[in-house]
């Protein structure tokens, strides 16, 4: 037998190391050839590693979420009849891998989001009070047993005195046959065995004990990447938010028409396909919004062509893929390539090109999308549209009062290089196409 060593494949693009993601293998276990042994993440992609031989683990080159240089021991793997050796994945374990690329940045649309581990099941609720013995003999002659005289509090332990509020039992009602008239848990089954009414008041509810238990959850993988994402953003970016309500009464009606006349034929519109559409129209009037701002060398970039981030949740986390060239595309182009990515990036299809590249980014928490979001920067970019749900609300109009459907948009600017002004009226145009829905078709 002889142990072949597989090692941290070198996955290109200058990169140095890699984070190990999760083990698919413990020490001991067979493993046949092509089995998925680990995953790990770079910077841009998470890479599943094979086996190339046959064998049973030997040892673990780390732990997960560690940090392993490219070359480092990942595996080491027994086999049969072959010299001990290094051994590094196919090629083609790292070519055109799947990519679970981090992304910003809001709280987006439903979700989603990543799953949390159940807590433990809360104790069992206190049993009721404990049986008591049957109903006593009657007292010998010598006890006498006498109720407290009118105005006088009844003499009773902190128990018996517990007990009768569970039990509802006015303790001026019992008679007392313990010294120097106090009232024992005796006298307490003899009063209902003699039928003693009780009060009205509810037997309580005794809530669960809290639990002081904890759960260490460590931060891996994509979960990690978007932590780092974040915190570099709100870290570097001084963030300028602005709320406006949007009147969508209008593209609602026409998304309905279109749908109804070519959604069979053409595919179904939702209402983020027209809001891409007025963002795209918003941004020739406005292209500072369109860019990507390199703060360590002080560069911005304002591209004319406009890629379209669409933050989407997933179970693995929150994902931007772009719909790119989105100024090039009809409705329903875009909405198709909206409904692609979707899909591909929460089916864990979605390659690294896809989630790669947006110059702008469209944020929505569907109809968990509140009043107001302060959706946080994709960095490098400089804008961010945030949309919020559709709800009917009373407006007035011609001096009457007409139910409209309203929607807010909560949009985040880096105030660096983009003025308030600037940001408010790219969000003001973006309305007034929205509000008009025919200007979109208006070149």
């Amino acid at each position: 037998m002889a142990a072949h060593v597989i090692r941290v494949p070198d996955l290109g693009e200058g990169i140095a190391e890699v984070e190990l993601v999760v083990w698919h293998v413990a020490p001991g276990d067979p493993v046949v050839e092509d089995q998925a042994l680990a995953d790990v993440m770079t910077d841009k992609a998470s890479v599943e590693i094979p086996s190339p031989v046959a064998g049973r683990v030997l040892a673990l080159g780390g732990e997960v979420g560690q940090m392993l240089a490219v070359g480092s021991e990942l595996i080491s793997i027994e086999v049969a009849d072959e010299p001990a050796r290094a051994m590094q994945p196919r090629p083609d374990a790292s070519a055109n891998p799947p990519a679970s690329s981090a992304a910003a940045p809001s709280t987006p649309a439903a979700p989603a989001a990543p799953a949390s581990p159940a807590s433990p099941a809360s104790p069992a609720s206190p049993a009721a009070a404990p049986a008591r013995s049957p109903t006593p003999s009657p007292a010998p002659a010598a006890t006498t047993a006498a109720r407290p005289a009118p105005g006088q509090r009844p003499i009773a332990s902190p128990a018996v005195r517990a007990r009768a509020w569970e039990l509802g039992i006015d303790l001026g009602d019992v008679a007392a046959t313990g010294g120097a008239g106090r009232i024992v848990q005796a006298d307490l089954d003899a009063h209902l065995a003699r039928g003693g009414a009780r009060s009205n008041r509810p037997t309580p509810v005794r809530a669960a004990p809290a639990s002081d238990a904890t759960h260490e959850i460590k931060i891996v993988g994509l979960r990690r990447k978007i932590a780092q994402k974040m915190q570099e953003s709100k870290r570097r970016i001084p963030h300028y938010s602005y709320v406006e309500e949007v009147d969508v009464s209008e593209v609602e009606a026409l998304r309905a028409e279109l749908n109804a006349k070519w959604g069979g034929e053409r595919g179904r519109l939702t209402l983020l396909a027209f809001i891409v559409r007025a963002v795209v129209l918003a941004v020739r009037e406005f292209p500072m919004v369109n860019a990507r701002f390199d703060d360590e060398t002080g560069v911005l970039t304002r591209h004319d062509a406009v890629h379209v981030g669409i933050a989407t949740q997933t179970p693995a986390g929150l994902l931007v893929p772009v719909v790119r060239n989105a100024q090039a595309n009809d409705l329903w182009a875009n909405g198709a390539e909206i409904a692609r990515l979707a899909d591909a990036a929460r089916s864990g299809k979605a390659v690294r090109d896809e989630l790669t590249g947006s110059t702008i980014t469209i944020t929505s928490l569907g109809r968990l999308g509140g009043i107001v979001t302060t959706p946080v920067i994709n960095h490098p970019e400089v804008a961010i549209v945030g949309v919020n749900k559709i709800a009917l609300r009373p407006v007035i109009r011609d001096g009457a009062v007409v139910a409209r459907q309203l929607m807010n948009l909560s949009s985040s600017f880096d105030h660096r290089v983009v003025d308030g002004a600037d940001a408010a009226a790219f969000i003001q145009s973006v309305r007034r196409y929205l509000e008009l829905p025919a200007m979109l078709f208006v070149e």
